[in-house]
């Protein structure tokens, strides 16, 4: 009979540790803050669904979860496509831990307020409203200097928009005026950013953070007229070329080329990218989409990768993540593992005088010639730009499938 209680009570002691450790995210909206420099901190929101479901919201943008993880007092999140997670422990309702990027090895603390769907508090009324384009500049007078083209809309304190480069834009911007000072956040599932700055009419000046290892000054002054310059023109084959040549594996071992029959006589968009990459991602998703509309017209696409994984078998894993979530049906290759280094790459590609940005698009005609190279890309987040670019885009490459 003692062995019978004492079956019991250990029943009862490990139905008790289960039951503590099955707590799960409760449903609705909570606000999470990553550390950045500087006492600063990088806040969004996200709504928790279902105890294996959550949404990210950054203005118009939205990032939905689907891996969730519990383990004892502790959650796991993992967001999709990027190789980044959670890690929190429960404090009642609420949530804290650390930020994990495993791409670029950071770690980053984060606490969550439940039932909070603040990005940021009101503060006072806005001195300014901010809607329009701002010439911007980043790092003046520093060798890393570049300029960008802010575009911003305000609704009372609401304020949303993105900063567009020469090679990419920073995404759903979304945030307020308090007083004389903006602020803006995003949380795309691999960058956390923050943009803060004092407004002063027709001026700005401010500092842009990301994550908790990096920060830099930035100017801005409002110019209606401003544009950006032509980026189909920043990288261009070097001369005694006029065709790209290149051979990589694809997850299969396959090892895949231009040259090869698949490609003979057709129009090939050839996408050099990386798993890690929001605007390769969105690049990845538009091209899919074009590609499964016009593959059997004559068009492909063929992926080079370059991944940080120090194995091509992990890298071969993130490959397969985004193939999966985003169901891409064209050749992605594995042309670089181990680092990011865009003067490695080039070198892969000799024809190229240089990559300056992850994605750069090449567009191939029937006969193997370049026709066009265009770097960087303008993700849903700009708008108009974006819209502007499908429509290129898409008559471009019928111009080039009608010869």
């Amino acid at each position: 009979m003692r062995y019978l209680y004492l079956f019991f009570a250990l029943v009862f002691i490990t139905s008790c540790k289960d039951e503590k450790a099955l707590q799960t995210l409760k449903t609705g909206t909570y606000r999470m803050v990553l550390d950045a420099q500087d006492d600063e901190e990088i806040p969004f929101i996200f709504e928790v669904t279902s105890d294996s479901t959550l949404t990210i919201f950054n203005a118009d943008e939205r990032v939905e979860v689907d891996e969730i993880r519990y383990v004892n007092d502790s959650v796991y999140i993992k967001t999709p496509v990027f190789q980044s997670y959670f890690a929190g422990v429960f404090d009642g309702d609420n949530l804290s831990g650390k930020y994990i990027n495993k791409t670029r090895k950071r770690i980053t603390s984060f606490k969550a307020t439940y039932n909070n769907d603040l990005r940021f508090s009101p503060g006072t009324a806005s001195d300014f409203d901010i809607s329009g384009v701002w010439e911007t500049v980043f790092s003046q007078g520093e060798k890393d200097e570049y300029i960008a083209k802010a575009i911003f809309e305000q609704d009372g304190q609401k304020v949303t928009g993105t900063f567009r480069t020469k090679t990419g834009d920073y995404r759903y911007l979304e945030g307020n005026m308090d007083g004389d000072t903006m602020k803006l956040s995003t949380y795309d599932g691999a960058h956390a950013f923050l943009f803060k700055a004092t407004v002063k009419d027709t001026t700005m000046e401010g500092q842009f953070y990301s994550g908790n290892h990096w920060k830099e000054p930035f100017v801005a002054k409002r110019n209606a007229d401003f544009e950006l310059p032509e980026i189909d023109e920043l990288t261009f084959l070097n001369e005694g070329y006029d065709a790209l040549a290149f051979s990589f594996p694809d997850e299969n071992g396959n090892m895949v080329s231009l040259s090869d029959v698949r490609f003979k006589d057709k129009v090939v968009l050839v996408q050099i990218m990386g798993t890690w990459c929001p605007n390769c991602l969105d690049s990845s998703v538009f091209y899919t989409q074009f590609h499964n509309e016009n593959k059997d017209k004559g068009f492909e696409v063929i992926a080079l990768t370059v991944e940080f994984k120090k194995t091509a078998e992990d890298a071969f894993k993130n490959i397969k993540r985004l193939r999966d979530r985003i169901g891409m049906t064209y050749p992605i290759l594995l042309a670089q593992y181990g680092t990011g280094s865009k003067s490695e790459m080039q070198e892969k590609l000799p024809a190229l005088n240089h990559i300056i940005s992850y994605p750069t698009s090449i567009f191939v005609d029937k006969t193997g010639k370049v026709r066009k190279i265009h770097t960087g890309f303008n993700g849903p987040a700009t708008g108009e730009k974006y819209t502007v670019y499908k429509a290129e885009f898409e008559a471009f490459v019928k111009a080039l499938l009608a010869e």
